[in-house]
């Protein structure tokens, strides 16, 4: 289970301290646990699998997807984002909720154009 938190917070592309930051440790700890220094708690799994929208069954045994993709799931996340302090994450999912079909379209082409541009680059 070591192996697959290293390869979940190398796919996240983040550091060890911001990946413990979320989850409310400190990035040694991190270490300790990607290491197998540490057993990861059943408490840790579930709450990386909440914080990273994580399958439990990939984390705990390998098998599956990395990431859980289901509309109750992304439900909760917006739950949680709305129900949270930064206001910036809120005005975010209040801007997107106000755009009509035509600036949702607008919005797909240019995010379109940047995927296009951005496997052009790597």
């Amino acid at each position: 289970m070591n192996e697959r938190l290293n390869l979940l917070r190398k796919t996240l592309k983040i550091s060890q301290e911001e990946f413990g930051k979320r989850l409310g440790v400190t990035g040694a700890s991190i270490s300790r646990l990607e290491k197998g220094e540490r057993n990861i708690t059943e408490q840790m799994i579930k709450s990386i699998c909440r914080e990273f929208n994580v399958d439990y069954i990939w984390l705990t045994t390998g098998e599956g997807e990395m990431f859980v993709d289901s509309d109750d799931d992304i439900m909760e996340s917006i739950d949680r984002i709305m129900s949270g302090e930064n206001e910036f994450h809120k005005n975010l999912f209040k801007t997107f909720a106000r755009l009509d079909e035509n600036e949702l379209s607008a919005l797909e082409t240019v995010i379109d154009k940047f995927i296009e541009v951005r496997k052009r680059k790597d």
